[in-house]
């Protein structure tokens, strides 16, 4: 799978496993995602991710965001409720996304989740694709 990102430096494939590229900042090893870019760059060492994690916090999003800057294809009444977590790599950082899940009932603190890759819609960029998380198990 070849996936261009929505921004430059998110993340990496290996084969078809993408891993997150986070920063450790030089001076004290304090981790942050996402890798910043231009100057401030400089202060930072690259980090890739593991593959997996596990679910830290999350919440449902049951209502449609405003427009702009949501960009869904969607309107009021085809609005699908979505999952958004926070996805700690232990030692090292927690990660905000989306989760794709059918059904978010069965979401549970510590439940293991890997990163993977799905298209992102932009009428700027062209096709590009951004991380979310799904569960491991």
């Amino acid at each position: 799978m070849v996936a261009t990102a929505v921004a430059d430096g998110l993340f990496v494939m290996h084969g078809d496993q993408p891993h997150l590229i986070a920063a450790r900042r030089k001076s004290d090893g304090r981790m942050r995602f996402p890798m910043p870019l231009g100057p401030e760059a400089a202060l930072y060492e690259p980090v890739e991710l593991p593959a997996e994690g596990k679910l830290w916090s999350y919440t449902v999003q049951r209502f449609r965001p405003k427009t702009p800057p949501y960009i869904g294809a969607d309107d009021d009444a085809s609005f699908k409720a979505f999952a958004l977590g926070y996805i700690e790599f232990p030692d090292q950082v927690i990660v905000e996304g989306r989760i794709l899940i059918d059904d978010t009932s069965t979401l549970r603190i510590g439940r293991p989740m890997k990163v993977v890759i799905e298209p992102f819609a932009t009428s700027t960029r062209g096709e590009v694709s951004n991380f979310a998380f799904k569960p491991a198990d």
